[in-house]
């Protein structure tokens, strides 16, 4: 269907400039070939084309294939899903239903145990606060990490507010947790522990299985942020003895705005809904199922299922292809994060006497990000690095790229080069990349203060 559509499009109108409006500027190797008649112009910052994207851990292009499932249930099978009186409502209420086997096979869950809610934020609000909250009268103290997604830090900081205790675990220069410091932390009034599972910064992939199995030893329930995990990496509910689960549509390569929240039936996790209303969703989440991107999410599940094994051997090699293309050319580009357990499509660097916000600006014919896209418009360090024991410079020179399904080799190659080329054009203006250069160690330095 939506194959069809870009045709006609495409008989519509010039079929070149149609074509060319899906092209990245710097997927093409010459610039004269990819220069717009006069360039696009967006607050205030001018470039010839669209950038390439690399930016996947903020969101996902959606697959056409994602579409083609998605387009029906807006133009023909638009019913309710929740109208038991008609055609379009059953058909609609078949949809979701199998949409939501899809993604119980994803995490090996049964379909029972999937709540549709319209995104991970919402799911990790259901999680922590409706556990907390479900418990409050035996549960107080709920034990999270320093480096969680900011939704997560921001509703456990909302639980203190109201008297709760939270913990907050730290982590090592490698991004991870320490098993034994969460053992201890444990408390008979522990309600909850809440440990995401790829950190959408810096892409290291905690031992949740690990952690599953403590939270199992002190029966204390298990919540993981799964929003970057789903489809990239192997999930198992069983495995990881989780009793709750965030996920995402529009980091798998589905719409935007919906999500999922699993909820643990055996042993039965119980949760304070958070929003009132038609009891849809066994009460959990009320309002109307939005079928296109349930269905959509759902169609974005199956195909990570039968694709993910060739697209993590094929985003390996691309990630190794630019950390080794810009580490050949220049010096001083430090990892952020374990690379040992990591998620190949998550490569976090930090570029050495480089001024971070400097970089990003001339980085303008590759969409990529410093940070989380949740707190990209705060000119602070990222919390995720200082978490890590990034210095402070370091911290701010971070750039986090992000490679995905549609990702190409040429797209890998300009990246590559355009880094390169601004971090050594920054580099030539900065007087301390100069002084290292002359073998002067600036650490050493006492600098005076006026």
């Amino acid at each position: 269907m939506a194959s069809k559509l870009l045709r006609q499009t495409l008989t519509k109108t010039n079929r070149t400039a149609a074509i060319r409006c899906f092209f990245t500027a710097a997927s093409v190797a010459s610039p004269s070939e990819y220069e717009y008649p006069t360039g696009i112009t967006m607050k205030g910052v001018k470039i010839s084309g669209r950038p390439l994207y690399l930016d996947m851990q903020a969101t996902t292009p959606v697959d056409p294939r994602v579409l083609d499932s998605m387009l029906p249930f807006y133009l023909s099978r638009y019913g309710n899903p929740h109208s038991r009186t008609h055609l379009y409502g059953w058909e609609s209420e078949t949809a979701v239903e199998t949409a939501r086997a899809q993604v119980a096979a994803l995490i090996g869950a049964s379909p029972k145990e999937v709540v549709f809610t319209s995104g991970a934020t919402e799911s990790n609000n259901i999680s922590i606060k409706g556990v907390m909250h479900f418990y409050k009268d035996k549960k107080r103290h709920i034990i999270t990490t320093q480096t969680e997604h900011k939704c997560v830090l921001d509703s456990c900081r909302h639980l203190q507010q109201e008297g709760f205790e939270v913990t907050y675990l730290p982590v090592g220069s490698d991004g991870l947790i320490d098993l034994d410091t969460l053992g201890k932390e444990i408390r008979p009034d522990t309600g909850l522990v809440s440990v995401m599972a790829v950190n959408n910064e810096i892409g290291v992939v905690q031992p949740v299985e690990e952690i599953g199995k403590i939270c199992k030893e002190f029966n204390v329930p298990f919540h993981t942020d799964a929003a970057q995990a789903l489809g990239k990496i192997k999930v198992d509910v069983e495995k990881w003895n989780v009793s709750l689960m965030s996920l995402s549509g529009h980091k798998i390569y589905g719409p935007k705005g919906v999500g999922a929240l699993y909820l643990r039936r055996r042993p039965r996790i119980r949760v304070e809904p958070q929003m009132n209303g038609g009891g849809q969703e066994r009460g959990i989440r009320s309002g109307t199922v939005p079928t296109p991107l349930v269905v959509g999410m759902g169609a974005a599940c199956e195909l990570a299922m039968k694709e993910m094994e060739y697209d993590e051997n094929r985003i390996k090699g691309l990630q190794e292809r630019l950390l080794n293309g810009i580490r050949e050319k220049i010096d001083g580009v430090l990892v952020n994060g374990s690379m040992d357990r990591r998620y190949v499509g998550n490569l976090n660097l930090s570029f050495a006497y480089v001024e971070g916000e400097s970089l990003l600006m001339g980085l303008k014919e590759v969409a990529v990000s410093s940070g989380s896209a949740c707190t990209s418009a705060s000119l602070e360090p990222s919390y995720v690095l200082r978490a890590l024991g990034v210095d402070e410079d370091m911290a701010h020179t971070s750039i986090r790229f992000g490679i995905g399904r549609f990702t190409t080799e040429e797209e890998i190659d300009r990246a590559v080069e355009l880094t390169v080329k601004q971090v050594e054009k920054l580099r030539e203006m900065s007087p301390l990349y100069e002084m290292v250069k002359e073998g002067i160690d600036i650490k050493q330095i006492q600098w005076a203060q006026h």
